[in-house]
């Protein structure tokens, strides 16, 4: 009996709520608004409010003070690695788009790939290495 009581009391340690000492797998975490770099360069001053919001979407933090600001906020947690926080800002003017300031995760695809790896999956050709598009091509 207590052996059965010192089981469950090591799978329940072993399985709880995610702590540091916690041997399982985490999965990475995105939240906000995550933008690739071709969405942000396409943001161009003199832009309307209404068109930056077809291109990015809703901001993640409209002011009531400042109407003519939106903040677009991400985040990114990898497995137990550290969060790392983007913030993108973009001041209007009389309805257009005067100031673009912050940063964003610009699509990196060696990450995207060596990310893919982990869980298996292909990404399509043209963000291969060329390297691994030849060894593809030798293998068919």
């Amino acid at each position: 009996m207590r052996l059965t009581w010192l089981a469950l009391f090591a799978i329940v340690l072993l399985t709880g709520c995610g702590g540091s000492l916690n041997p399982l797998y985490r999965v990475d975490v995105q939240q906000g608004n995550l933008f690739d770099k071709a969405t942000v360069e396409s943001l161009k001053e003199g832009m309307s409010k209404r068109q930056v919001l077809l291109v990015m979407g809703s901001p993640a933090v409209v002011s009531p003070f400042d109407q003519n600001r939106w903040d677009y906020v991400s985040t990114v947690r990898r497995g137990r690695g550290q969060m790392e926080t983007k913030d993108l800002t973009l001041h209007f003017k009389d309805d257009a788009l005067v100031k673009i300031e912050g940063d964003y995760f610009p699509e990196n695809p060696e990450q995207l790939i060596k990310d893919a790896q982990k869980y298996k999956r292909e990404y399509p050709d043209e963000k291969r290495p060329e390297d691994d598009k030849k060894k593809k091509k030798q293998g068919s």
